[in-house]
């Protein structure tokens, strides 16, 4: 029997479902240095909460976190909250001796941020970990592209086209959520899924961004406010809100290496549901990646005859390929759950071995200073706008004395 990991979790949404699923699933295809177990789920409404607990196989559920972070039962706290609610939550749980999975963006804020890395940089030195959730690095196609590319497979990386597009919004009288208010989000398309455009990016490349130049539009500035005060459920009245995020982010950014990349978030692209579709073009080839076809890979080999040139359709579940090994025969697909469970598991086994996972809470600093930089530039008509580096790691003592 291994050493369980116990995990409370706070938030009961979406994200508490995909992350429920990888704690409960990842112990059961993989063989894991320490059994993580689902302790308490923790969310505002008592009902509510407990009824997600039963469904998801938590062991009880809560309603104050500040007491379940102090807990001596739970060893790790996963956060799958709205963005302005992560920073406090994660910095009392480091120093309260937890390790922390963190959903994407960090944070709403560089400064929130920047705690943040600051506290969980702190707590390393005594053994708590902590990462932030940037799940599509963890599917086979993206991890695998990653190491064509370590492997030197594309040779000099020259151009990068990254774009996460949905529809969900398209309709101008849907209601306004959470998501659409930027004191609960921090920002709209460009936080939402922008940052997952520029995270899986840099994880593929190895290369982080450097300088940007964008703008942000929002496209329906005013919506339906629901009757429910959640923000979550209930049906639309006759009062509407202001939308004060963006719908539409559109910007260029240079890599370490000079290379040019453009990014685009939109979550009013009529037909694309969930496309998050990178293309990386080097001096010796090409690959692409669209996460509506998660199990494929598209690889151009420049090297080749010419009489042999054009993409080539790599499906990505043979035993050798990244996590794919693990599941099911060849050629039998992975869905989207699946990159909870990797994360999962990946979190363990480093909480196990006693280092820093990735991506760490100074990767997601870094992509919010990418976010904050987009803003920026959006505010100066788009003029090149330089990502700010994050400062000296400061005490966890200082860090709770400024939250």
């Amino acid at each position: 029997m291994t050493q369980p990991l116990r995990i409370a979790m706070i938030g009961a949404g979406f994200m508490g479902a995909a992350h429920s699923q990888g704690w409960r699933v990842a112990p059961r295809f993989f063989d894991l240095p320490r059994s993580p177990e689902m302790s308490v789920l923790v969310g505002r409404d008592a009902t509510r909460t407990q009824q997600c607990a039963d469904t998801w196989g938590w062991g009880e559920s809560a309603t104050d976190w500040r007491e379940v972070v102090q807990r001596p039962d739970v060893d790790v706290v996963d956060i799958v909250t709205p963005g302005d609610t992560h920073a406090e939550i994660a910095i009392a749980a480091l120093a309260a001796g937890k390790h922390v999975l963190c959903e994407k963006p960090l944070a709403n804020t560089v400064d929130e941020a920047r705690r943040m890395a600051d506290a969980a940089a702190a707590a390393a030195e005594n053994g708590i970990r902590s990462m932030v959730g940037f799940t599509y690095r963890r599917l086979p196609a993206t991890t695998f592209a990653r190491d064509l590319i370590a492997a030197g497979r594309l040779g000099d990386i020259r151009q990068v086209r990254a774009e996460y597009l949905q529809d969900w919004l398209s309709d101008a009288e849907a209601p306004l959520t959470w998501r659409l208010q930027k004191d609960r989000a921090g920002s709209g398309a460009l936080g939402d899924i922008g940052a997952h455009a520029v995270d899986i990016t840099e994880y593929m490349t190895g290369q982080r961004v450097t300088r940007v130049a964008g703008v942000l539009e929002t496209i329906v500035a005013e919506r339906p406010v629901l009757a429910s005060s959640s923000g979550l459920s209930g049906s639309a009245g006759t009062e509407r809100g202001a939308v004060t995020v963006d719908d539409l982010a559109l910007f260029t950014g240079r890599l370490e290496s000079g290379a040019l990349a453009s990014f685009e978030a939109s979550r009013f692209r009529l037909g694309r549901k969930n496309g998050l579709r990178v293309e990386i073009a080097g001096s010796l080839g090409s690959l692409s990646f669209d996460l509506e076809s998660p199990n494929e890979l598209h690889l151009y080999d420049a090297t080749l005859p010419d009489t042999e040139h054009g993409f080539r359709r790599i499906l990505v579940t043979e035993p050798g390929h990244p996590y794919a090994g693990a599941w099911w025969p060849t050629g039998h697909m992975l869905g989207y759950e699946h990159g909870f469970s990797h994360q999962a598991k990946d979190f363990v086994e480093a909480v196990a071995a006693d280092i820093d996972p990735r991506p760490s809470f100074a990767d997601g600093l870094h992509v919010q200073e990418v976010l904050d930089a987009v803003a920026r530039s959006s505010a100066a008509d788009g003029v090149w706008t330089g990502v700010e580096a994050a400062p000296a790691v400061a005490s966890v003592d200082r860090v709770l004395a400024a939250s």
